[in-house]
């Protein structure tokens, strides 16, 4: 969903599938569609609501054709997926998404550790999907979200020859949109700027989301160096939920509302109420009441300074 006319830049909120999946207890279905119920009421036009996945490994995503079937009813809402597979994807597109979300891992031992597939596997996996939503499902998009495209902590450093390679044979297998993901927080501005302008060059209009982790502090800061080359859709997870397993403590996805409040007020139009955003948080805490959440604006607010993109044109 890149095209829309009356937003500057779309916020995808993948809390509940990335953020859901990353925490040990598992939501309540009926409060989970509550959930994402005040998240599309909030403004957001694109939520990424489940993964399919075998629910004997992640029982977080059981539910999830029921959360795309109800999700499916909410007005003006782009339904996305993740799916890791060729089964996946089938059952995905037989949900009715309007878009899947492939893992694609730059770091062939990520690769191999999370869904354990080596680079070739992986190409001929995509290929696959990709015929059967030419075949059967046209009207469904699909992403490649290139994972550790800035670093792995079982590879170390990956190297931008390396995504960019990853990004080209993407698009050359048919997929509609290419995203580069920092998944374990690694990423620097300086390295943003530099992957994301290398990433248009390479595959043009099929360049597509940042996902960034602010493990180490930097999540805003790399937003801000991907906009200056252009991005203009962004990954944010309601109260940061999903923390990174190799930082106890820290906040793992980048916050929307924080991520919201920081592009209303550098005039970015995103369609989103603040507000309703924060408020959306009390059905993550009635189904998730021992997971911290984070953030500085639910908690300092956005101060009396505050205007909203469209209101300070």
């Amino acid at each position: 969903m890149k095209n829309a006319t009356d937003i500057d830049i779309l916020v995808s909120e993948v809390g509940p599938r990335d953020g859901l999946q990353s925490v040990k207890a598992t939501m309540p279905t009926d409060l989970k569609l509550q959930w994402v119920t005040a998240l599309a009421n909030s403004g957001l036009r694109e939520i990424e609501v489940g993964s399919f996945v075998s629910p004997k490994l992640l029982p977080q995503m059981a539910d999830a054709a029921e959360v795309v079937a109800h999700a499916l009813t909410l007005p003006n809402l782009y339904v996305t997926a993740l799916v890791p597979n060729l089964k996946g994807a089938q059952a995905a597109f037989d949900a009715g998404v309007h878009k899947i979300t492939l893992p694609i891992s730059v770091s062939e031992p990520h690769s191999i550790s999370n869904i354990r597939k080596t680079h070739a596997q992986v190409f001929e996996e995509v290929k696959a999907v990709v015929a059967l939503r030419n075949e059967c499902f046209p009207n469904v998009q699909i992403e490649a979200g290139l994972s550790t495209a800035f670093g792995c902590t079982l590879q170390g450093v990956v190297t931008d020859d390396e995504s960019i390679a990853i990004a080209i044979k993407m698009a050359e297998l048919g997929v509609d949109e290419v995203g580069l993901s920092d998944t374990v927080g690694y990423a620097n501005p300086a390295q943003v700027r530099r992957l994301f302008s290398r990433l248009r060059s390479a595959v043009g209009d099929l360049a597509g989301s940042a996902h960034f982790h602010n493990t180490r502090g930097q999540g805003l800061a790399n937003v801000v160096a991907a906009l200056e080359v252009g991005v203009t859709t962004f990954d944010g997870s309601l109260g940061g939920l999903g923390g990174c397993p190799y930082a106890p403590g820290a906040s793992g996805n980048i916050i929307t509302e924080d991520l919201v409040y920081l592009l209303e007020s550098m005039g970015l139009r995103t369609g989103i109420d603040i507000d309703r955003l924060v408020a959306a948080r009390e059905w993550l805490q009635k189904g998730l009441p021992n997971e911290p959440l984070y953030g500085f604006i639910p908690d300092a607010g956005v101060g009396k300074n505050f205007t909203y993109a469209k209101e300070a044109v």
